[in-house]
Order: structure tokens, then sequence, then C-alpha cells
């Protein structure tokens, strides 16, 4: 083992692939920094090591520190070694990705954004078909929100909203999100970071509401099945995948989850959608009256499902759930981190499907995503509770550090200024039918079972014989085929097993909607090629 500039070096490390740390900035000889942006990876630490191998024995061990080591790799004993395969083997723990793929494959890199586009590090061109993670509706580079961010920094950088201290951006933008949302009354808001802390906030103002009102043992939710609500303890207990729950002991035991409103897999033989929704209405008041309705708090439902697999309410579905829910006396939350401002052709989901919540979370556009933010909007059948009980219950001993940051709510604000003054429902319904359109005429493809979306969110899942109780072996990975094929030509998508989900920005102008359609036929076209060839193999 021997040491650089204060760092170890493993010369066991095949000497082909690892030579030594590098100061890029001290020395790296000027001809081949300034040809860098134009080669390579392998082309540049092939320079690079024979610049070195020129000049490590002039350089004294330990006397300078490591910069701009942008293909550092890390071994199990916090060896680094410069790579010729960019970040592999980065040092952060990536949120929703398997462990050896931090080590053993390289991540996609994002450099920049422009409108509907994103850029990778080698300056390859994507359509970010998936905003984001369906929260970026204005695109890359608004100006406006950049100088709002700055305006604010520039002036209030933080400042908390603990014991009735506050800032005006906090207060002003709670003003305007009561005024927005117009399905139900709502009469406080509550701010937080994200969509998931928000829905953790949901939990504990149902459990303060019902101690408040005497009900101590009124303290269960109902989710429903695929639902997605977050990944925190609480979040994560909501939501109805398995993924969230496998290996870390969740969902937690005050958390039900009743059937997933997805008619074309779960309906029975002959049954109509009407019928359906009846169906699960009657399974969920079962369920109430199995636990006890005096255990049940509230019930909490996305008005379309988001990562669940963009799953449509069939007909009559809410206005049937929320006639069970208000017979005994559960609130109900709506989870509007992604359908909320615009997403569905509504400025919110409970407005296409006329919910008329007693809760309801948002995030993700509230900023656009240019800075962390979600809310809980607090009906006054619960705001009441608890300012009534305040003096018996004491202080609602919750909150966030960051909860109203200063710099993200006047980015907020401004998010919410743009929609309104640039008619973003207007756009957004303008683009939906050719979006819609477009993308469901691929559904003859042998191995599409269902399109299926509303607004600006759609979502495609393949089965054999479009069948959708003929699903095609796990382990041929179609979703993430596709997906890779999408990234191949140039576009972001979400996969989640062998389903993909699109929510595009809703700045997109017509031809990008056209290139959006071409990339997804591209991928389709080769995705049944590898379903035919993995057949063939089969026989």
């Amino acid at each position: 083992m021997h040491t650089l500039w204060g760092l170890k070096l493993d010369s066991r490390v095949k000497s082909e692939r690892v030579h030594c740390f590098v100061d890029h900035s001290l020395s790296v000889p000027k001809s081949i920094r300034r040809r860098r942006s134009k080669m390579k990876n392998r082309h540049y630490h092939h320079l690079l090591r024979s610049a070195i191998a020129a000049t490590s024995s002039k350089i004294s061990p330990c006397s300078r520190d490591v910069r701009n080591l942008s293909t550092v790799r890390w071994n199990s004993t916090n060896v680094a070694a410069v790579d010729d395969d960019g970040y592999r083997g980065h040092r952060m723990l990536a949120p929703f990705t398997a462990g050896w793929q931090t080590t053993d494959s390289n991540p996609l890199v994002i450099e920049k954004s422009e409108g509907s586009y994103v850029y990778d590090v080698n300056g390859k061109k994507y359509l970010d078909a998936l905003a984001g993670l369906w929260c970026n509706p204005l695109g890359g580079n608004e100006p406006r929100l950049v100088a709002a961010a700055t305006k604010q920094l520039n002036t209030l950088p933080f400042y908390h909203s603990f014991w009735n201290r506050t800032t005006k951006p906090s207060l002003d933008l709670a003003r305007e999100l009561l005024g927005m949302f117009t399905s139900n009354e709502m009469a406080k808001v509550f701010f937080t970071n994200s969509g998931s802390d928000a829905n953790d906030t949901q939990v504990k103002l149902v459990w303060y509401y019902n101690n408040a009102l005497g009900r101590p043992n009124k303290k269960k939710i109902i989710a429903r099945t695929k639902s997605y609500h977050g990944s925190t303890l609480i979040s994560a207990s909501l939501s109805g995948l398995p993924a969230l729950h496998q290996h870390f002991d969740l969902p937690a035991p005050f958390v039900l989850h009743t059937d997933c409103p997805h008619y074309w897999r779960f309906h029975l033989p002959g049954e109509t959608e009407e019928e359906f929704s009846t169906r699960l209405a009657t399974n969920l008041e079962n369920l109430i009256l199995k636990e006890g309705p005096e255990t049940i708090a509230a019930f909490i439902a996305e008005p379309v499902m988001g990562a669940g697999g963009v799953i449509l309410p069939p007909k009559t579905y809410f206005d049937k759930i929320q006639a069970v829910v208000k017979k005994y006396d559960i609130l109900f939350i709506a989870d509007e981190v992604i359908c909320g401002f615009g997403r569905l052709g509504t400025m919110f989901g409970c407005d296409k499907y006329d919910i008329k919540p007693d809760l309801v979370t948002i995030a993700k556009a509230l900023s656009s995503a240019y800075m962390p933010i979600g809310a809980v909007l607090v009906s006054p059948k619960v705001a009441d509770v608890i300012y009534s009980q305040s003096n018996k219950l004491g202080t609602f001993s919750h909150g966030f550090t960051y909860s109203g940051h200063p710099v993200a709510c006047a980015v907020a604000l401004e998010t919410l200024k743009i929609y309104q003054e640039r008619n973003i429902l207007d756009q957004v319904n303008r683009i939906s039918p050719m979006f819609q359109d477009g993308l469901k005429a691929f559904s003859s493809s042998p191995i599409i079972g269902e399109i299926r979306g509303t607004g600006l969110i759609l979502g495609t899942e393949f089965t054999d014989n479009k069948s959708p109780h003929e699903l095609f072996p796990a382990e041929w990975k179609i979703g993430a085929y596709f997906g890779a094929q999408c990234e191949k030509h140039g576009m972001l998508v979400r996969v989640a097993g062998d389903s993909i989900m699109m929510s595009p920005p809703f700045i997109m102008t017509s031809n990008e909607v056209d290139e959006l359609i071409s990339k997804y036929g591209k991928a389709l076209k080769d995705t049944e090629t590898k379903v035919e060839e993995l057949k063939h193999q089969l026989k």
C-alpha cells in the first residue's frame, strides 16, 4: 500500500485501470485540460495516465489536496481510484435504486435542463417525459423562478415559522392556496418539505383531532393497494406497494388497505365499471364494520394513482367511496401531490372527480420542483376543533425547521402566478388530446395490455396476449427494457415492473409532443422485437 497526496493507493488494483490520485487543476498539463471537454473518458484518462507517469517521480506525497475527482472509484476500505467508467462506484446511496447499481454501473448524471429537455454530463439531450418525478411542469430554466429565489435569498434566506414567528412569503402563499382550492372550503395551511412528510403530518393531525374530540381509539387509517403516499415511516405504511414494506417491517399496524380501483385488471367477468365501483365501496364498508367504525379515523386516496401505474378511478367510484366514509364519520384525505396544479386538466384532481376532502396534501408542482416544499390544507371541520381544544391539549407540537421556508414559499408564489398568467390549464387541455390520442394509437401492439391516462399523465402496462392475467416472465424485465430503449432514443420515462409512466412538462409544444410519440414508437418497436426473440428462445 502506498500513499500519494495524503491518500492511500491500493497497488493491488490492476494497473491498466488505476494509476494514482490526481489533482486535475495542479497536475494535468494545460494541453490536456483544454481538450478534456472534447474527449471521451477513456481517451482523457489515457493521456492523463501518461502525463502522471512522466511526472509522478517529482511529486511529494501528502503535499496537495485532491479535487475534481470526477472519476473516483472507492472500494470497501475507502480506497479511491481513478476509473475509466465515470461515476461508477460513487459514494451516494441513491433513493429507490438497487445497492449494486451504485457500485457496479454508471448512473445517468444530468447536468442541465432547458425547457422540456435535460442534458447529461456528456452532452446528450433527453426529452423529459416524466417532468423530473411528476414535479417539474414549467420545465428547466424558467427565469422568473430563478429570479424569485435570488431576490428572496438576497432579502431573507431563512427564518423559521415556530412559536407564531414567520415570514411574509409563507403567509402570502397560505392565503393564495386557500383561494385556489375550491372543491371544498379550506381554512388553514401547514407547510412541509415534501409530499411524504405532508402525509405524515396528515396522520398526526387526524390523531390530534380525534384526541381533541375525546375519541382516543379512532386512529386507524385506510389506504388502497397500489397507492403511493411517500416513503417515510408513516407515508410508506400508507402506500400500498409491497416494495415499500418489504424488509422495513412495514406497514405500521394502524394502517389498513382496501381494494385498488383498477377496473381493467380487477373487474369480474361481465361486471360494468359502476358495478365494480359498487363492489369496492361495499368491500370498504365491510372492512370498516369488521374493524369497528369507532377505530377508523381517515381514508386517504390519490384522485389518480400515480406510481401505482396511473390508475384512473372507474365511473361513480369516488361518489360511492365518499358516501361510505361520511356515513361513519371518517375523514377524507386527498393526496394531490401528483394530480394538483393542472396535471389532469383541472387545477386539482378533486375538481375533476368531485371529491370534497377534509384534508389535502400538495407538493411537487407547487414550486415546479425549483425548491422543495409541500403543504397540508386543513378544512374548517378539523381546524376549528384544533383551535377550540388547544387550551385543553396544549401546543400542537409538530413541525419542521424548514416549514414555510421563505425561499421555497417565494418560488411557490411565483409558480402559482405563472400558472394563472399563462392560463396553464388551457395549455394542458390544448396539448393533452394530442398526447393521449397519439400514444393510445399504439394500443394494438401485441405486447401492450392497456394504455390509460387523462390530461398529461399516462401509463402503459405490458402483458402477453393483451390480457391482465398473462404476464411476461419477471426475468425478461420488459418494462426496464422499454425504458432503456427510450433512454437510448433520447427520452426519459418512469419504469415500475412491466409498466411505464409518463407525465411530461405542461410547457411542451406540439412539435415536442410529436417527438415524444415518435420516441415512444421507436422504443415500442425495439421492445416488440426483443419479446419475439425471447419467445423464440423458449421454443
